[in-house]
This record gives C-alpha cells, structure tokens and sequence, in this order.
C-alpha cells in the first residue's frame, strides 16, 4: 500500500472515531448539578473539552488503523 493511501485511509478513520468518540463523558447542566443560563438549550454540554475529543479520536483510530493494515499486509 502507498503512503497516501494509508494516509488517506487514516483520515477516514480518524473523522469516524471522532464521531464515535464525541458522545461519551459528555453530561448536561442538569446533570452536572449546575444552573443553566437563561436561553440555553436542555441538551447543552456542562464542559465541553476538545483536546480530550481529540486525544482519544486519535488512540481510537490509530487502533482501527493498525488493525485494518495488519489486515491488509496478512
């Protein structure tokens, strides 16, 4: 496999971890024992913290990727 395929590959995977990744830990004001402010949605996240998104997005892809190219190679 070339370089960019296994980049691009990479990619993709990374977007659908992040989407999997994205709703967990994720808890509402009322969850979180917090007031909401006035006009704010019930759904809205008490804490919102991308870097941890991130980090986790890219231990999960890495994991699916690597098992994807050892699939491929074997």
């Amino acid at each position: 496999m070339r370089w960019q395929s296994a980049l691009a590959i990479y990619v993709l995977f990374w977007v659908l971890a992040a989407f999997v990744v994205m709703p967990f830990g994720v808890r509402t004001h009322d969850e979180a024992g917090v007031p909401k402010v006035p006009g704010q949605a019930e759904s809205a996240p008490h804490e919102f913290r991308p870097w941890r998104i991130v980090g986790w997005t890219t231990l999960v892809a890495t994991l699916a990727w690597a098992l994807f190219v050892a699939n491929y190679s074997y």
